[in-house]
């Protein structure tokens, strides 16, 4: 659904749409980071004060979302983007008072052990935690009890080495990341480090993606656009068949 005055209204996501769209289009790395964070936290809750760390935050948005919704205190953490250009947009949106930005390398985390009450991670985790031992090192970050909370790229069911017909032209090598709710679910509780309390796909989570997307292309221009028209081809052609959000919330053991 579009509104008229909103190009991102979406009646699920209430929160986000106070966000500029604008806003959202300059400085987007990929789906909508505050309809995935708002996702999130439908089964993560973020209390003020809460300690968090926003791992693969990109350009922030999600780190300022969880700031000023909830009153959070969060460390804003990337490797792709510099603290500084974080910080300046974390300045502009009123919250440096509880937004940190941190520019780290996900295996080489500059935190103290049970320092965290909770670790979120939109859109990047399946970058950096796909291997077997990342989530051990990851939870040694949260307080016991604290919980670990995902939205990802995801799949329906596990692809294997044959690659669906509709998605063949659409496919990159790096989509081999992507995985479906209970594939992260058995990689994270075979560690024994953490119990999962939810392992699903985002309701209709496709469709928001490609709505996103169709918003972008009509939105933006260069690169931008460009990816947009890309994704939103290969949405259409899927039809949700195999794509998905995966949303993954866990609790350290």
């Amino acid at each position: 659904m579009v509104h008229d005055r909103n190009p991102l209204y979406h009646p699920r996501y209430r929160r986000s749409n106070a966000y500029d769209p604008q806003w959202v289009f300059e400085n987007l790395m990929g789906p909508h980071p505050l309809w995935l964070v708002e996702a999130l936290v439908e089964c993560l809750p973020i209390e003020p004060g809460m300690r968090v760390l926003d791992l693969g935050c990109g350009t922030a948005l999600t780190s300022i979302f969880l700031a000023k919704e909830f009153g959070a205190r969060v460390w804003a953490t990337d490797l792709w983007v510099e603290s500084s250009a974080n910080e300046q947009r974390i300045a502009a949106a009123g919250v440096e008072d509880l937004v940190v930005p941190v520019h780290a390398e996900a295996h080489a985390l500059p935190f103290e052990s049970d320092f965290f009450d909770a670790v979120v991670s939109v859109d990047a985790y399946h970058y950096f935690g796909t291997a077997d031992l990342y989530v051990g090192y990851l939870v040694d970050f949260l307080r016991p009890s604290g919980r670990v909370g995902i939205v990802v790229p995801g799949l329906t069911h596990e692809i294997g080495d044959r690659v669906p017909d509709e998605l063949t032209p659409h496919w990159e090598w790096d989509f081999c990341s992507f995985h479906t709710p209970a594939w992260w679910a058995f990689h994270w509780e075979k560690t024994g480090k953490v119990r999962v309390d939810v392992a699903d796909g985002i309701e209709d989570g496709w469709r928001d993606w490609l709505q996103f997307d169709e918003a972008t292309a009509s939105h933006t221009q260069g690169w931008r656009r460009e990816g947009a028209v890309k994704s939103a081809a290969m949405l259409r052609a899927d039809q949700g068949k195999n794509l998905c959000f995966s949303r993954v919330v866990a609790t350290k053991n």
